[in-house]
């Protein structure tokens, strides 16, 4: 009898040491995923910087720069769309996309280039750079959306 119940506390004991082990990876995928955002979004403002400057001192490695760090932010886009983004989040994030998306279409910051055009370059490059990494990741997850939409009918 003895020998049976340590096995059975053992299994018992083996099948808690499984499940707190998921728990606590879920949990570390959850924060590293908002983790992963922050810092993907820290990347699009560095490069963008940095890209910008290059845009003003008339570098000549500007044009592959910036298709480099367009492709760099789609392909983390996608990360985070396929990852990250759950399912209470799509309708506020496609939101935000959307916002983004005309923001960058509407130029809003060519007056800055009055006050000096480094600005302008700076401030259209980040933008640029954050909509390269929010629309592959709203693409994804609207057509995640309407795939849900059309299971409920």
């Amino acid at each position: 009898m003895k020998r049976f119940c340590g096995r059975v506390l053992r299994k018992i004991y083996n099948i808690m040491e499984r499940i707190l082990t998921l728990l606590w990876f879920k949990m570390n995928m959850e924060d590293l995923a908002r983790y992963a955002f922050i810092a993907f979004v820290f990347i699009a403002v560095v490069m963008g910087f940095y890209v910008g400057y290059m845009a003003y001192t008339n570098d000549p490695a500007y044009a592959n720069y910036n298709a480099y760090v367009t492709l760099i932010m789609l392909i983390l886009g996608i990360t985070i769309g396929l990852v990250s983004i759950t399912s209470k989040e799509v309708m506020p994030f496609l939101i935000a996309t959307i916002a983004l998306i005309v923001a960058s279409s509407a130029d809003v910051w060519a007056p800055l280039i009055r006050i000096h055009e480094l600005l302008y370059l700076w401030a259209s490059a980040i933008l640029q750079y954050i909509v390269a990494f929010a629309a592959p990741a709203a693409v994804i997850n609207a057509v995640k959306a309407v795939f849900a939409m059309a299971e409920e009918k």
